[in-house]
């Protein structure tokens, strides 16, 4: 069965690399060994090609595995890479800054956050504000609240906000604590479970 599928494919393959070569009999067509088409329509019948059975196998998500879908994803998979996905390209587009003033504002940004960062005394920091109570308390609810508040807030830029918010970048302590009352995490919640 396969042989008779390939066949056709293998002479048109043949017939195609000697009608590419340079020299003499250039325009000459090869016999049809395989197939014997050349015979069959030198006798005025119709060739029929036989085309091999294709195999239906279920399409799986590339993620987790779900089957029966249209795409590469399922629906719930298809939502998360497109988010991440709009969240690479605003990364992108954000890393190409245009114009000489943009560059000078987001370098005064960036070196303002570095200030702030040096200057900064860990001492400040609650003592019941730690980095687990920041994993377990405030980050799964900053999911609940838009990234532009919490760009706003943080005065950073949309897509290390949309970071912070999904759990993908851990932002600097100093911002903990206004992390926390924006999502109204209360050290209460974390007593002795």
């Amino acid at each position: 069965m396969w042989a008779r599928a390939v066949a056709p494919v293998a002479e048109w393959v043949a017939q195609a690399l000697w009608g590419n070569r340079k020299g003499k009999g250039k325009d000459q067509m090869l016999p049809t060994l395989l197939t014997q088409r050349r015979r069959t329509e030198g006798r005025g019948r119709e060739f029929r090609v036989i085309r091999a059975p294709l195999l239906q196998r279920p399409k799986i998500c590339e993620l987790c595995g779900a089957e029966g879908i249209q795409n590469r994803y399922c629906r719930s998979c298809g939502v998360q890479v497109s988010r991440e996905n709009m969240t690479r390209a605003a990364l992108v587009g954000h890393a190409m800054l245009r114009t000489a003033s943009a560059k000078r504002q987001a370098s005064k940004k960036l070196s303002d956050h570095a200030v702030a960062n040096t200057w900064w005394e860990p001492s400040s920091l609650p003592k019941w504000l730690t980095a687990e109570f920041y994993k377990k308390q405030i980050q799964p609810q900053l999911r609940s609240i838009k990234a532009r508040e919490v760009a706003e807030l943080l005065a950073v830029s949309h897509p290390y906000a949309a970071q912070i918010r999904s759990g993908r970048r851990l932002p600097h302590q100093r911002h903990w604590e206004a992390l926390a009352k924006l999502a109204k995490a209360s050290p209460q919640e974390r007593m002795w479970s």
